[in-house]
């Protein structure tokens, strides 16, 4: 990445094992590559990723080299293009989610590659914007890249209160399918008004124990709640998980080899052993950047169908209390920070 000798403020992992990164004034500001944008930063949003790299949980797969900037997402202005860009301009309002090796939203300014990134909706505020991309996409990829969700199914969505909840209700309700969701007593009436069509109380009730016949189990919890949601699934069904111990492919992407692409066969076996017992298959998804689905979830949010949920929202200088409270688990939507 060039530098323009100029610097910015920006959100900084000066070493691995940290609860939330260092505001620091003088950071270089980035120089856009030839397919690149450079944006000026309005609003970005804080994701359960982010405090993963920091504590070096990704380290096998992402292994960044501390001091780096963190963030994951966000939304703002087009500042500069790189020579080969045609897609945008500068003025433009985008929202955005990089590639695996373009950490570094939470910044005044940071660089997208223009396929990572689409016109923000014009409905949405920058907090709204900046809170959609990561979610979105990850609800989009699981339900439809990996699961393949129809109407008329019976899509099981845990965490549903939760900021990759909350959109995937909206989604798989616009798709035709039946939704149930789980999540706590705090969270019913939101999921409820987002179009739930069941709604069970963590707290009071047993999902494995009320529910059958799930045609796509959307898991966002990982360990005994998705071991126990296989044995809901029908003859066909798919259980999709975002937590956990990745699986070979994943290891392919990121251009890993044969150790890693084993460990992380032998680790996800017992899964794909429950989903055959259950006569349906296991799938982890590990979410890609992706602008043409940004640009379809953008018309979702304009026409109505999709509604941004964010909590609550801090200015920069308040990262270290954003990030707690997004850590907290007590979210209902997404934390996010203006800049």
């Amino acid at each position: 990445m060039q530098k323009s000798g100029e610097f910015m403020k920006a959100a900084v992992v000066p070493k691995y094992g940290i609860k939330s990164p260092t505001l620091v004034s003088n950071w270089p500001r980035p120089v856009p590559g030839d397919n690149d944008l450079l944006i000026q930063v309005k609003a970005v949003s804080i994701n359960p990723i982010d405090w993963k790299i920091m504590e070096g949980a990704t380290k096998l797969l992402l292994p960044l080299k501390p001091p780096f900037v963190i963030g994951n997402d966000g939304a703002g202005i087009v500042s500069g293009v790189g020579k080969l860009v045609k897609q945008f301009k500068p003025g433009d309002e985008v929202y955005f989610r990089p590639r695996k090796d373009r950490v570094g939203t939470f910044a005044e300014y940071c660089l997208i590659r223009e396929d990572e990134a689409a016109l923000r909706p014009g409905k949405s505020t920058w907090e709204e914007a900046a809170g959609l991309p990561l979610v979105a996409l990850t609800a989009w990829q699981a339900l439809f890249d990996k699961a393949g969700l129809k109407a008329g199914q019976r899509v099981l969505i845990h965490a549903g209160s939760g900021g990759v909840g909350t959109i995937a209700i909206q989604l798989a309700k616009n798709a035709g399918a039946h939704v149930i969701t789980t999540c706590g007593p705090s969270g019913i009436e939101l999921v409820k008004s987002l179009g739930a069509d069941e709604i069970i109380n963590y707290r009071d009730q047993k999902f494995d124990e009320i529910l059958k016949d799930i045609d796509v189990v959307f898991d966002t919890m990982g360990g005994q709640t998705m071991k126990k949601s296989f044995a809901l699934l029908k003859p066909g069904g798919v259980l999709v998980t975002v937590n956990g111990i990745p699986t070979p492919d994943v290891a392919d992407r990121y251009g890993k080899g044969f150790i890693l692409k084993t460990i992380f066969k032998i680790a996800n076996n017992g899964n794909h052993s429950l989903a055959r017992k259950a006569g349906g298959r296991f799938e982890y998804l590990l979410m890609e950047a992706n602008g043409a689905q940004l640009e379809k979830i953008a018309k979702l949010v304009d026409s109505g169908i999709v509604k941004p949920i964010v909590d609550k929202v801090y200015p920069f200088s308040k990262m270290e209390e954003a990030f707690a409270y997004q850590m907290s688990g007590r979210a209902k939507g997404k934390v996010v920070l203006t800049i």
